[in-house]
């Protein structure tokens, strides 16, 4: 967005500073083998964003191997990159035209990898993904659209890369389309470009190409040159977490921090959160220097007017639009670790300056990639996005990640590791109320884990409800015979009865047992929706053995197994 268009809010230095300079930071991510590091390579190079020494050592690494040059060269920099001919970290470069000033990160299309692409895509404004054009639209494509779409990044190019060994055959290049637009039309984005390009020739990279004649749209740097940018963090309420404080002397007290959003002026009424005590901004300095406004994304200090307790983690906001104060809220996950998700396990979570331990309290669903249906689960492994309930030993300070993509954003970190094992956008909060208790707080206070149980036992707990015909048969001598036929399969299962079979159903699951139980259909449905149906197997009439059978597909379809 022009500086013109902004609102009168706005500072007048940062309308001067998008009137010289104006900054555009994109991602290029997809499958592997794609062609992301070869496109970056060749649109530097055609863009004349090489200094003369890069482009000497890349063509002399590029002789080496029998190439004339390797453009993927210029940001594949690690040993192992160049060795095994992969993207592996994420690399940034920066260039610039008449236009525009650029920061582009070229992150890795490994499966492994993907914690670094969605580490490169988290402050971007535009997503490039490149589909070759002889495999089509892959998995992967679709994980890192899916990714960049919850990442809130409003403009999506998709370049079918590759043309050149199909030769530029246009049904190729509109079967892609097709079959890409049909899935990124459900993910939200502002606008979804296409372009045919051949990353190794230069086909539309930089200059249009005589060999693509259907195609009549705008070059890739074309369209970088003249996407709109949309940074409205000026005109959103203000957010300042406190990162540390400043004590030179007696007579100086700061409040450093880095602004999210908002802006920041001597004079204005400010609130502390949590104590929500009231003062007035003294002075706004930065680099040691007093300034007449401050905003997003300048580090700061902040010098209040009265002498209150302010520390790291603690967030100042005007008064007429905080944030919100919550211990336990939903959000939406990218878990990036081999060990899957542990619900009794309790893990570091990263906000803003803010860390506190929190644990995840529910698992809503899991996002199937291929369909974007949602997918009843207990289990979240590797690379798997899900819905989340998150409750925070501490209160935290957040924004729904749409409206803010920093007060909006979490990482959660194993307590023993110190790895980052997932990245959480917050949702909207629901008017849902709290879950009625299912042993959870007493689940949290056990020393055995979930996952310890499942490893002792080779499966998780869930419940198998024998209803219909089966629920009243012989009272409860089927659901003994199925208890016995399921342990002979390696359950550990066992039959509950009597007046309490719901507690007691949804008590063995949590320790990790198979629960099996007579119930009407009624409380049947009942059970599903209070225990999950990812966990839940409903079953019909038919010999112990047939039941039996088909709990076993069941469990093993939940993930139970």
């Amino acid at each position: 967005m022009v500086a013109a268009s902004r609102t009168p809010a706005q500072p007048p230095e940062r309308a001067l500073l998008e009137e010289t300079t104006e900054l555009l930071r994109f991602v290029t991510m997809g499958s592997v083998d794609d062609g992301k590091s070869t496109l970056i390579g060749r649109l530097l190079h055609d863009a004349h964003g090489v200094f003369d020494d890069q482009l000497r050592a890349v063509r002399q690494a590029s002789h080496m191997d029998g190439a004339e040059i390797d453009f993927s060269l210029f940001t594949d920099g690690l040993v192992a990159e160049r060795e095994q001919g992969i993207t592996i970290d994420v690399a940034y470069r920066y260039f610039a035209t008449s236009r525009r000033k650029f920061v582009l990160a070229d992150t890795p299309g490994h499966v492994q990898y993907t914690r670094n692409m969605a580490t490169g895509a988290s402050t971007a404004a535009v997503a490039i993904i490149l589909i070759d054009a002889r495999l089509g639209v892959l998995q992967q494509s679709r994980r890192h659209a899916y990714i960049a779409s919850l990442l809130g990044i409003p403009h999506l190019v998709v370049c079918v890369n590759k043309l050149d060994l199909v030769g530029y055959d246009e049904a190729t290049y509109r079967r892609v389309c097709s079959d890409f637009g049909a899935f990124a039309s459900k993910l939200g984005f502002d606008g979804v470009t296409f372009l045919p390009i051949s990353a190794l020739r230069g086909d539309n990279v930089v200059h249009a190409s005589a060999r693509t004649p259907f195609y009549r749209g705008p070059t890739l740097l074309e369209y970088l040159e003249t996407v709109p940018i949309d940074d409205d963090r000026d005109a959103r309420p203000l957010r300042y977490p406190v990162q540390t404080v400043l004590r030179p002397s007696l007579d100086y007290r700061g409040y450093a921090g880095q602004i999210a959003s908002g802006v920041v002026r001597p004079g204005d009424e400010v609130v502390v959160l949590p104590s929500r005590k009231t003062t007035r901004v003294l002075s706004v300095d930065r680099s040691g220097e007093p300034v007449d406004a401050a905003f997003a994304p300048m580090s700061v200090a902040l010098r209040l007017a009265d002498e209150i307790d302010v520390s790291r983690g603690d967030m100042i906001a005007h008064p007429g639009s905080v944030p919100r104060v919550e211990q336990r809220f939903d959000a939406m996950i990218v878990w990036l670790q081999e060990r899957p998700l542990g619900r009794a396990r309790s893990y570091f979570l990263k906000h803003t300056t803010r860390t506190v331990r929190a644990r995840v309290e529910a698992i809503g669903f899991r996002v199937d990639l291929d369909s974007l249906q949602h997918v009843p689960t207990e289990h979240v492994g590797m690379n798997d996005i899900a819905r989340v309930t998150v409750r925070a030993q501490r209160p935290l300070f957040v924004d729904a990640y749409a409206s803010n993509r920093t007060t909006g954003a979490f990482i959660l970190i194993d307590a023993l590791t110190n790895d980052t094992v997932a990245a959480g956008m917050i949702l909207e909060p629901t008017t849902q109320p709290e879950p009625s208790s299912r042993g959870d707080d007493a689940l949290a206070k056990s020393h055995v884990t979930a996952e310890e149980r499942r490893e002792r036992v080779g499966h998780g707990g869930g419940v198998v409800v024998l209803a219909g015909s089966a629920a009243g048969s012989d009272e409860g001598a089927t659901a003994y015979a199925v208890e016995r036929r399921l342990f002979d399969r390696g359950y550990l299962a066992a039959v509950v009865a009597g007046d309490a079979v719901e507690p007691a159903a949804v008590a063995c699951a949590e320790a990790g047992v198979i629960a099996v139980c007579a119930l009407p259909r009624p409380a049947a449905t009942a059970l599903v929706e209070r225990l999950g149906a990812g966990r839940v197997v409903v079953v019909g009439g038919g010999s112990p053995e047939e039941i039996a059978a088909e709990a076993a597909r069941g469990l093993t379809e939940r993930g139970v197994a």
